[in-house]
């Protein structure tokens, strides 16, 4: 009988609070599952005078709350009271910790982010991760802006654009729309081509924006999901990079952007380019119910009030069945060879259709991943005023974790170590391990500034398209971003979760917000520093299981100094102007340089040691 159990807290330097739980699924942190027994312990001096301990919880899906007395043992030299925490159904509480002693009632605090309140997380105790995903590294691929193969035909309307160094089409003037038919010629035959590339990085999943036919050169105005866009080189393409990807341990993950359709598409149909009769066009359209007009034929909900991207019914049975029926769009690309889906805006998509979602894929593969494009705690997060259940054991597998990312730029930019072991600790505490495990870890994405800028270059501070489109980092700058994405690369890539490389970070792309941050490949202009850096924290992952599900320990934690533990392996990140002497008692392998040495980091450096 193995007995797990999570940092201790003290408050006054009278009292610790120890939760355990009794059985054989040992994790430092991470919620329970249902049926564990989970036991909350607060230990006393007796000198202390405290007493009374009480365990107020609140159940947050039905609002009920229950004040219950611990129970007193003796334990000398300390007091020991000791409850059960409730594990009996899938749910969310939060609790406190009353006590009183001769100044009246007190609250012990979080030991986490020392507030009163405590959140415990209940999930489904059969539901099984996929296993594939932990320990991997991920790759997310803009598909038109990554690798040309020139194999596949022009659309009429598509602008082509020849010069891999070229700036992305930007609106110029205030109140122009952005067309989005500049294409720079990536498809999926690319791809294929890079595969050996990026397996050099390590690579196990890669993650594609969205592949199916739209107009535009994001794809996240879908024209139809049933159709591989012919620019991307259609279902063949598809087809062959599964095989392909295959040989080489490398599996794929779609975007499924199931929220809204395009204006210009098969189902809506508005500017009549599709032969079929859409929404747009008549109430007699198969696919009227898939939308809400408030009054035919232009006015009609849309996502964040974009017109070309119309918001799709979740509620109509006929598009429900389109999404994720027995012949729907989830489980047709599970069939094809895709190992699951990233959910874009999930918070725009209700429990239950996300829980249909995961049903259709792991019925065909109890293996697909379901991952959700989530910005913040996803354990407690509310959206449009509800309480959403994403990780309860029916919904998401995992989560875009914007919350690391935000903690690891901090702590490199500002020095910030101490928010960072909060956020990591709290992270670690309110979501499953297995959840944590298999997290979505990335330092950028097509919706964000390039990691390289956001690091080292100035900020963008309202400036102009213009002025955005051209501005580099000046070599001083760049000197300093190197030193800090590699610092920033190895907490990323070494906390809980998987890693998740923007295309062209690697190799060093600069760029401001969306349009700027989706520049083409620099094929044979990378920063080789920076790619030579990337494929050795690859190759440390993939020979070290230790970053599959190991716990993580911090050791010390300042507000310019992180060292933590995984499994056999210490990590340590020095931000500061000043060395830094951690360990001079005996030498430890650094797996980045690969000598023989003390623990002694140099200014703005960091290790991974052995």
């Amino acid at each position: 009988m193995k007995i797990l159990e999570v940092p201790e807290y003290k408050a006054e330097n009278t009292i610790k609070i120890t939760k355990t739980i009794k059985g054989n699924d040992v994790s430092l942190f991470g919620a329970f599952k249902t049926d564990d027994e989970v036991i909350c312990t607060v230990r006393v001096n007796p000198r202390s005078g405290a007493y009374d301990f009480t365990l107020i919880i609140t159940d947050d899906d039905t609002g009920a709350q229950v004040s219950l007395p611990f129970k007193r043992e003796l334990d000398l030299p300390q007091d020991t009271y000791t409850i059960k925490l409730p594990t009996h159904k899938e749910a969310l509480y939060f609790y406190k910790i009353s006590y009183r002693d001769t100044e009246g009632e007190h609250f012990c605090k979080n030991p986490i982010d020392e507030r009163e309140d405590f959140q415990l997380t209940v999930y489904d105790k059969n539901y099984k991760p996929p296993k594939w995903f932990a320990g991997g590294i991920m790759y997310h691929i803009f598909v038109d802006r990554f690798a040309k193969s020139g194999k596949c035909p022009k659309k009429d309307y598509a602008i082509m654009c020849d010069d891999p160094d070229a700036v992305p089409q930007y609106v110029k003037n205030r109140g122009d729309k952005l067309e989005n038919n500049v294409f720079f010629g990536g498809d999926i035959y690319g791809i294929i081509e890079k595969l050996d590339y990026l397996k050099s990085l390590g690579v196990t999943c890669l993650y594609l924006s969205p592949i199916f036919d739209a107009y535009s050169n994001h794809k996240y105005d879908t024209g139809n999901y049933m159709e591989i866009d012919s620019m991307f080189g259609g279902e063949e393409a598809f087809d062959e990079l599964i095989i392909q990807a295959k040989k080489k341990d490398i599996r794929v993950i779609l975007d499924g952007v199931f929220n809204h359709t395009g204006a210009d598409s098969i189902y809506f149909n508005k500017f009549g380019r599709y032969p079929s009769l859409g929404a747009y066009q008549s109430e007699d359209s198969p696919y009227a119910s898939w939308y809400d007009f408030e009054k035919r034929p232009d006015m009609y909900k849309c996502w964040w009030g974009i017109d070309i991207l119309p918001t799709a019914n979740k509620n109509s049975e006929s598009y429900r069945d389109y999404i994720f029926g027995d012949n729907g769009v989830v489980p047709h690309y599970i069939e094809k060879g895709a190992s699951g889906w990233r959910l874009d805006v999930a918070d725009e998509l209700t429990d239950e259709f996300i829980e249909q979602i995961a049903r259709s894929a792991k019925k065909r593969d109890s293996e697909a991943l379901i991952i959700g494009e989530v910005w913040e705690d996803a354990s407690n997060k509310i959206a449009y005023s509800k309480r959403r259940k994403y990780l309860r054991g029916h919904e998401l597998d995992s989560v875009m974790n914007y919350p690391f990312r935000s903690a690891v730029i901090e702590f490199v930019k500002n020095g910030d170590g101490r928010t960072f072991e909060r956020t990591v600790k709290t992270v670690c505490s309110n979501y499953p391990k297995c959840v944590c495990d298999n997290l979505m870890n990335f330092l950028g994405t097509h919706d964000t500034e390039r990691i390289l800028t956001v690091l080292g270059g100035d900020p963008d501070t309202g400036l102009s398209g213009d002025i955005l489109a051209y501005k580099k980092m000046s070599d001083e700058q760049l000197v300093i971003g190197r030193k800090r994405l590699k610092m920033a690369y190895t907490l990323i890539a070494t906390l809980p979760g998987v890693p998740c490389i923007y295309y062209g970070d690697e190799a060093g792309l600069q760029g401001y917000h969306d349009p700027f941050n989706r520049r083409f490949f620099p094929w044979g202009k990378e920063d080789e520093e920076i790619l030579a850096f990337y494929r050795k924290i690859g190759k440390i992952r993939t020979e070290h299981a230790d970053f599959k599900d190991s716990i993580i320990e911090f050791l010390t934690v300042t507000d310019d100094f992180i060292a933590y533990r995984r499994g056999k392996i210490t990590v340590c990140v020095n931000r500061s102007d000043k060395a830094y002497e951690y360990d001079n008692k005996r030498k430890y392998t650094n797996l980045l340089s690969g000598e023989n040495e003390f623990i002694t980091l140099k200014p703005n450096s960091c290790g991974i040691y052995i």
